[in-house]
């Protein structure tokens, strides 16, 4: 284990740049989740079922927007894809804060479908920037840094609501972002790696000229697939276990603590990153999966608070791991010139992940109590980690037996 690759990292121009610039572009995504919230149920005097509908929709909005502006980023580049966010957010995000219900969820959804593609940008960037042997330990600091703008978010957006009304509160914050947009826009640092750019649609014909059809991208393959299946279900077990924190903190009567116990958790996820990052050797997304899944369903036994925050504790720090591990294998298996759609299928896994985990989750918390989040969550987890890890052995045993010599292979 070496902590010194993170200097290293942070010695590189480009990785220093996006990593900070990239805090700047997702603080307002967890800090305008809490505003909206308020503003629902606050100014537009509608209930908390209603304020979850919009954060439903853009879940699914943003769900939509990650592959399609991603598979943009691989065709035109980075200034040509930005052009379209930065045409359609300022006017969205002005107007918004000051229109009635049924007018805001409308531009939510606008708002959504051409966010900016920040997790497509940020990861490339520090792909392309780094060797083959800092990659993992370069997507644990991404990691590192998305934990501390969900740490942050949250508490600017209740400070700035509290200050300046929730209306104003989501106006600037949300112009913030728009800025360091504008700054990434100016920038424009590079996110190809020089390969030859070809459509990851096109099909060789016999002749060796691609031909299109209607057909899977050349990229899709089943280990992909099970790994973004990996990634859903890891943001499931998050939401699940967001949600049964909840409800435990409200079944043991310490309602109080549950901004601490929250905060414990996250910084469980910060520090599992940074190990990750700098282990010699990585444990595979399913074996973290596994990992994520036991420790959630362990949490399930705790019998107070202080029992319940360290086993919380515990479970966090496999939580941004799993997501890393998952998407440097996927990284490692496509080529560089479709990463961007690739990437944006990524965020579209957990996004959905936490769309389906919520009414799930809450659904096994009334079933059985605070203990149902924890249990769902983590058995899925240990389900899913067993499909991948079995089918990933089904598909390289075939491999192996053709790796070997004539005689050997009859003999096996």
């Amino acid at each position: 284990m070496s902590f010194q690759t993170y200097a290293e990292l942070w010695r590189i121009p480009d990785v220093r740049r996006i990593l900070v610039l990239g805090l700047f572009l997702r603080i307002p995504m967890p800090a305008s989740s809490v505003i909206v919230t308020l503003h629902v149920v606050g100014p537009l005097d509608r209930s908390y079922a209603e304020a979850g509908l919009v954060s439903t929709v853009l879940a699914i909005a943003m769900a939509i927007s990650g592959p399609w502006l991603g598979r943009l980023l691989d065709r035109l580049g980075l200034r040509r894809t930005l052009l379209l966010p930065l045409a359609i957010l300022p006017i969205a995000w002005s107007i918004a804060p000051w229109v009635g219900y049924l007018p805001l969820i409308a531009l939510i959804a606008v708002a959504g479908l051409f966010t900016v593609p920040s997790w497509s940008i940020v990861r490339q960037v520090v792909l392309r920037s780094v060797g083959p042997g800092q990659r993992t330990a370069a997507l644990s600091a991404d990691a590192i840094m998305t934990e501390l703008g969900f740490m942050v978010g949250p508490v600017i957006g209740v400070l700035s609501a509290s200050y300046l009304g929730t209306s104003w509160a989501l106006l600037v914050t949300q112009w913030l972002g728009i800025a360091a947009a504008i700054v990434l826009w100016l920038l424009n640092p590079s996110i190809t790696e020089g390969e030859p750019a070809v459509p990851s649609d096109a099909v060789p014909t016999d002749s060796g000229t691609p031909a299109r059809r209607f057909a899977l991208p050349s990229w899709v393959s089943p280990g992909v697939v099970l790994l973004l299946a990996g990634t859903f279900t890891a943001s499931l077990i998050l939401i699940a276990e967001d949600l049964g924190t909840v409800a435990a903190m409200r079944d043991f009567d310490r309602t109080a603590l549950l901004g601490l116990v929250m905060a414990i958790w996250a910084l469980g996820s910060l520090v599992g990153a940074l190990v990750y990052g700098a282990l010699n050797r990585h444990p595979s997304a399913a074996v973290m999966l596994v990992l994520l899944g036991a420790t959630t369903v362990l949490t399930a036994f705790a019998w107070g608070p202080i029992s319940f925050a360290a086993l919380l504790l515990l479970s966090g720090f496999f939580c941004a791991p799993t997501l890393t591990a998952a998407l440097e294998a996927i990284t490692s298996r496509v080529p560089s010139t479709v990463r961007g759609e690739v990437m944006g299928w990524h965020g579209s896994a957990i996004t959905l992940g936490s769309a389906v985990g919520a009414p799930t989750a809450g659904f096994a918390i009334d079933l059985i109590g605070w203990q149902g989040g924890f249990i769902l969550g983590g058995g899925l987890g240990l389900l899913i980690a067993a499909a991948i890890w079995l089918t990933v052995r089904r598909m390289s045993k075939p491999t192996a037996e053709a790796s070997l010599p004539p005689g050997e292979k009859s003999a096996a």
